[in-house]
């Protein structure tokens, strides 16, 4: 995978103002990555996870939808990396779902979800409505004929810098759940887009089916 850890700048030259929808990763600038953080010892095994289904007996799916708070729907496709930059969709009714990260439904990880907040050209995108959602709410993912339902629980502004290295929202070596970003904040016309992104974390309730 290009870089696990990448910096979703939503807000540079997209946000706004869509372009080519790039997201530039910490290394497309040369700078450094921190990397995810040590596996854990063979032989232990955290109580949560005693009990966990078999990868087999689990059901994983990639998203094709998502649906947030009120019951309003979206689009999701997929979103890879190309030369260090993470490309999500230029529409902003739809939004990406990132392919290096978890599907929906896996053990562990980060299912990534990201997306436009607005657009000079489209007004405001799908995911203006993560200004508004709140902990304990429920967003569901679509795919293949099965679901999975999250719970949020909790919403945080992060400084664009800080998204990859210090968030967590990419991380594949945590507890299963679900990431959702855009921007947020003040917009810097100088720097082409928003100050901040906004992270929704959500967990997931159940399996998925």
């Amino acid at each position: 995978m290009l870089g696990l850890l990448l910096i979703l700048c939503v807000a540079l030259e997209g946000c706004a103002a869509p372009s080519d929808g790039a997201v530039p990763s910490p290394g497309a600038g040369g700078g450094t990555v921190t990397g995810p953080p040590p596996a854990e010892p063979t032989g232990s095994v955290p109580p949560a996870r005693v009990g966990t289904p078999a990868a087999s007996q689990r059901i994983r799916f990639v998203p094709a939808e998502v649906v947030l708070p009120g019951g309003a729907k979206a689009a999701v496709l997929r979103a890879s990396t190309v030369g260090g930059r993470l490309v999500v969709p230029d529409e902003v009714r739809r939004v990406g779902w990132w392919d290096g990260g978890a599907e929906a439904g896996d053990p562990f990880g980060a299912v990534v979800l990201a997306g436009h907040v607005d657009s000079a050209t489209e007004g405001l995108g799908y995911f203006a409505r993560l200004l508004r959602i709140k902990v304990g709410e429920t967003v569901v993912l679509h795919g293949n004929g099965h679901s999975a339902s999250y719970r949020v629980s909790s919403v945080v502004s992060v400084p664009k810098d800080a998204l990859a290295t210090r968030s967590g929202a990419f991380d594949q070596m945590g507890e299963h759940r679900l990431s959702l970003i855009t921007c947020t904040g003040a917009y810097d016309a100088a720097r082409g887009g928003y100050e901040s992104n906004l992270l929704v974390t959500a967990v997931p309730v159940g399996m998925a089916k």
